[in-house]
């Protein structure tokens, strides 16, 4: 594996990577040109805010499986791009949630005491005692805007501080905040009776100047404003025009729509404290989010295990090992059914039976469609662009869950219909791990799912066995197994082989499909 590291990391992150005997380029500020030309190879690229990650830069990067960003925001990165490659989009969310925290109180306790005009004062040698009386934290009002990881270590802190306390969070339900003593509001409700608001929400086209001149003229006059998570958030003309006059009595920021600001006005005020977006920069927090960054690319390229994606849903570690087996099934039986299919797919049903498939349905369904599609197209498919590639491609995808007994406990079912016929695998998994195919077009047949396969349909009469291996001893092809099934319209045969070169394959699979009893013969690879 190739690791790029483009921004710094913690040394310990670094060699937590090369542990696992990879090579990583860890180089910091390199231009667009360079950074493209180091991608060529890579299969990781870990990044910090200062690197921008641009539909462009990917087309650099042929190979690359996983963006890892060091941090929270993923602004800097176009995950639509990503996705459409199929590329896995990660963060750590939670890593620096107590650095920003405190920082955020920090901010709230300076503004309420006017610390940064008391020290300036001092160092001029001026005592200006009676101009600085502060005010208490106590008893006032915290409106949380975003009650996510950050927002809620906010909330345990402020209420330290005998705050009062309100967020608003749409994507929060009433019951997950029943026990915090926080009330969930309308932002509204938040602006109009909050003294202190402080940010904790994501950079997106609907949060982008949440805080402007009409959101202000909605808040309690005299509110302080606090932001500590990204400058979009606010519209910083409007702020200054608010503190100017006199309807906000203060802001802090740590963040700005352009780093460093070019516009000082805002920043000049002196009901304004500013500092350099460095909320999480505390020791504990930089070498806690690059650890848990390079943990969590270093399990997504050795073991599979998705965490903290953006563009994917994430499965916890314990679920994961369950899971894993059932995905390279979900992907095996994807990929079966568009080489017995032989065409252009047009719909793809795939059906989930017993209890882990059922809870892990979208998860499993994106890994078959992934093993279907790489069939049909050259460019890069995995379960993380699956859905997205078949809506371009025009395969209607159809699921449903079942609650019918089956032989087995999770059984996945997937049909492919192109505009000449229709496949139908069903498979599940093994106490041991292994992915056994069940059923093949609706003929019980059990078998391994792995390796390189015929599949045969024959009439059911005697001889037909033999004449195969016979077909097969005679171009050198050795059997692995042989499972059969029947019904009353025939039988139909799974038998592995071992590998061998495609001529001799392919010269066995043409005679046996000269056999008369035979009616279909085709060459399987997984």
């Amino acid at each position: 594996m190739h690791i790029v590291v483009a921004d710094p990391l913690p040394a310990s992150a670094l060699d937590l990577l090369r542990a696992s005997g990879w090579t990583v380029d860890a180089r910091n500020g390199r231009p667009a040109a360079e950074l493209a030309e180091t991608l060529a190879l890579a299969d990781a690229l870990v990044v910090r805010s200062a690197t921008n990650v641009t539909a462009a830069l990917l087309e650099s990067a042929p190979r690359l499986r996983v963006i890892a960003r060091a941090g929270t925001g993923v602004d800097n990165v176009d995950v639509a791009a990503a996705t459409a490659r199929g590329i896995v989009v990660m963060n750590t969310p939670g890593a620096n949630s107590v650095s920003v925290a405190e920082h955020a109180l920090a901010l709230m306790l300076a503004l309420a005491r006017s610390i940064p005009a008391a020290d300036a004062a001092m160092k001029r040698g001026v005592w200006d005692k009676k101009r600085l009386t502060g005010e208490e934290l106590r008893g006032k009002l915290l409106g949380i805007v975003g009650f996510g990881r950050i927002g809620r270590e906010v909330a345990t802190r402020a209420r330290a501080f005998g705050m009062e306390l309100v967020a608003h969070d749409p994507f929060i339900a009433p019951r997950a905040v029943g026990d915090l003593g926080v009330a969930l509001v309308t932002l509204d409700e938040l602006l109009e009776r909050s003294d202190y608001i402080t940010l904790h929400v994501p950079a997106t086209p609907e949060t982008r100047h949440l805080i402007n001149a009409s959101t202000l003229a909605r808040c309690k006059r005299g509110v302080r404003v606090v932001n500590t998570a990204r400058g979009e958030l606010i519209d910083e003309a409007a702020l200054a025009d608010g503190i100017e006059a006199g309807v906000v009595s203060g802001a802090a920021l740590d963040v700005f729509e352009t780093e460093p600001p070019r516009d000082n006005r805002l920043t000049q005020l002196p009901q304004v404290i500013a500092t350099p977006h460095i909320a999480a920069s505390t020791v504990e927090a930089q070498e806690l989010v690059g650890t848990e960054i390079a943990v969590c690319v270093r399990d997504y390229l050795r073991e599979g295990v998705i965490r903290n994606a953006v563009n994917f849903p994430s499965i916890p570690q314990e679920d994961f090992v369950k899971l894993r087996p059932f995905l390279l099934l979900a992907d095996r039986l994807g990929a079966m059914a568009a080489q017995l299919a032989a065409g252009g797919a047009e719909s793809m049903g795939i059906r989930y039976y017993g209890p882990l498939t059922d809870r892990y349905a979208d998860v499993l369904g994106s890994a078959a469609i992934a093993g279907a599609l790489r069939r049909f197209t050259a460019g890069t498919v995995t379960a993380v662009n699956a859905r997205a590639a078949a809506a371009d491609r025009g395969v209607e995808i159809i699921e449903s869950r079942s609650s019918r007994p089956r032989d087995f406990t999770n059984v996945i079912s997937v049909k492919l219909r192109t505009a000449a016929r229709e496949r139908w695998v069903e498979g599940t998994v093994f106490e041991n791990g292994s992915a056994r195919i069940c059923s093949l077009d609706g003929v019980a047949v059990e078998t391994p799912l792995e390796g390189t396969m015929i599949v045969l349909a024959n009439e059911d009469q005697p001889g037909v066995i033999g004449d195969v291996g016979t077909a097969l001893g005679r171009r050198r092809v050795n059997i692995g197994s042989f499972a059969l099934g029947r019904n009353e319209h025939g039988a139909v045969g799974v038998i592995t082989v071992d590998a061998t070169d495609d001529q001799s394959l392919a010269g066995a699979v043409d005679d046996i499909r000269k056999l008369k009893p035979v009616r279909e013969a085709a060459l399987v690879r997984l």
